[in-house]
């Protein structure tokens, strides 16, 4: 039986393609890769010609001509411009002038700690894991810019609490616009993990934050350009198998790339040489941004509505009209598969049982983003076959639950389209809300798209919604310097915390700030 002609057929617990996509969907957007810090994929792209970017001075009126890095938001730049209040910082805007070729790490690739953030990174600069060597920014510019240079590679983007680009040589592909001698912030150098205690430096911390959160969700970071046809995924279990026996069973937070064997390490250098020397543009010319986005446009907000429904407590009274509501979000959701010719039985039990009925539904619904792609299939690259394979099991898991459920109401006798002779009896519909509602948290969670992740109730118009972000305050490295690198963790226990597990909470957008 094929994948679309079994509504039973759940993906397996190994299965990733719902994590390719969520990753690819979220490159470049600060709140998913805030809330997943640990990179898994590696992405050439393109910073064109006329971008704005930013350097703050921390040695004097010197403008770079070898390695250092930029930021792209002149709030994110402007910490590092120090001086004393007598002679103020110097503050140097550039503009690029030809194309910059870039590649980019995902998660929260710049953020300093030895819990792997920065495991593709060292794989890539060393062809190893090098916890002890997490601070060791100056020499990981070094090998990196090295390793890049016979692919014209003219920096590497990365994110803490916003974007960030280490630059290989400040005297190609840019030119000064402006290298002003700026007012002294006035900000408090202190380590990155205390929090700010004056008000001054306070405020600048919490701008620098809402600065990032421009670039939160979906487009995400626009001023630079991804080329998905080179993209490098450590979910793709045929390019590196060695990391699913390391996943199993592990939440999503806990996915390391630690545990990569020696071949897939090299398997990975391979498929890099190879998408860096190529030209880059997509051979298909498939626009995979939007592919993966308009999947999540069309069923982010209609999923997250049926969830809410299904999470409410009804008595016997009001449950008949609450399924009828569910069951209209449904019908929506697959209105555009279903096939006049697809008739509900009367008669038979095991069709009833099993909905083989509504296969067709499930089947147009589940190649819908897909068979159009897969008929030039011969076009694509190895990366973009992957997308598509994650788009297809991604989009099969949706329609396969969402028409399961569907059909599973018309049943029952809750769909307005096929109204039955006498309303059901309570206990059915209350059985039959019962798996809805375990259906579609399943779904919900097996997807774990962060556009979900959300402060509920909505943060008011002094507050902002808010993810824990590297480095305020975090637990300061200094005390596990001699002991980090003995199995010893650095976070305090996610349960009594908010580090390592990340949720989203209102802070103040005005003083006193908590965050």
């Amino acid at each position: 039986m094929g994948v679309e002609n079994d509504l039973g057929q759940a993906p397996a617990v190994n299965a990733t393609g719902h994590l390719v996509f969520a990753t690819a969907n979220n490159l470049l957007q600060h709140w998913a890769n805030t809330r997943y810090r640990i990179g898994h994929t590696i992405v050439s792209g393109t910073i064109p010609v006329g971008t704005l970017l930013y350097h703050g001075s921390i040695t004097g009126p010197h403008i770079p001509t070898a390695l250092d890095w930029v930021s792209v938001e002149p709030d994110h730049s402007m910490i590092f411009c120090h001086g004393s209040i007598e002679t103020g910082c110097w503050h140097l805007t550039l503009t690029v002038t030809r194309p910059m070729k870039v590649l980019y790490f995902d998660g929260s690739s710049a953020v300093k700690i030895p819990e792997g953030t920065m495991d593709t990174q060292d794989l890539v600069a060393w062809s190893e894991m090098k916890p002890e060597w997490t601070e060791n920014e100056e020499q990981r510019i070094i090998d990196l810019c090295k390793w890049g240079q016979k692919y014209g590679l003219n920096g590497f983007v990365r994110m803490e609490i916003n974007f960030e680009i280490m630059i290989c040589d400040f005297t190609s592909h840019m030119e000064v616009v402006s290298f002003l001698n700026l007012e002294n912030t006035r900000f408090k150098h202190s380590p990155p993990t205390d929090l700010p205690e004056d008000p001054t430096t306070e405020y600048q911390i919490f701008e620098l934050m809402h600065c990032a959160s421009l670039r939160e969700i979906y487009p995400g970071e626009t001023r630079i350009i991804l080329d998905f046809s080179g993209l490098i995924s450590f979910y793709d279990t045929t390019l590196v198998p060695s990391l699913v026996p390391h996943r199993t069973g592990l939440e999503r937070w806990d996915h390391r790339i630690s545990g990569i064997s020696s071949e897939d390490i090299e398997r990975v250098q391979e498929r890099l040489d190879q998408v860096l020397i190529q030209p880059s543009v997509t051979t298909s010319s498939i626009d995979w941004k939007t592919v993966l986005r308009v999947v999540v446009d069309r069923y982010a907000s209609r999923l997250e509505m049926m969830q809410y429904l299904l999470n409410m407590t009804l008595d016997d009274r009001s449950i008949f009209n609450h399924a009828r509501q569910v069951q209209r979000r449904l019908r929506t959701v697959l209105l555009p598969y279903t096939l006049f010719a697809v008739i509900p039985p009367n008669t038979s039990i095991t069709a009833n049982t099993t909905n083989s009925w509504a296969v067709p539904v499930f089947r147009e619904c589940a190649t819908s983003h897909t068979a159009s792609i897969e008929a030039h299939e011969t076009t694509l690259t190895p990366s973009e076959y992957l997308l598509l394979q994650a788009v297809r099991e991604t989009t099969r898991e949706i329609c396969r639950v969402t028409t399961k459920m569907w059909a599973s109401g018309l049943i029952v006798g809750v769909d307005p389209f096929y109204p039955p002779e006498g309303r059901p009896e309570a206990d059915h519909i209350h059985t039959l809300m019962g798996e809805w509602k375990e259906d579609m948290t399943q779904l919900i969670s097996w997807l774990d798209w962060s556009v979900w992740v959300k402060c509920q109730p909505a943060c008011g118009i002094e507050e902002m919604c808010y993810l824990p972000t590297w480095p305020l305050g975090f637990p300061s490295n200094a005390p596990l310097l001699q002991t980090r690198w003995d199995g010893a963790s650095l976070w305090p226990d996610p349960n009594n915390g908010e580090w390592k597990r990340p949720q989203p909470k209102c802070i103040r957008r005005l003083e006193p700030y908590d965050f």
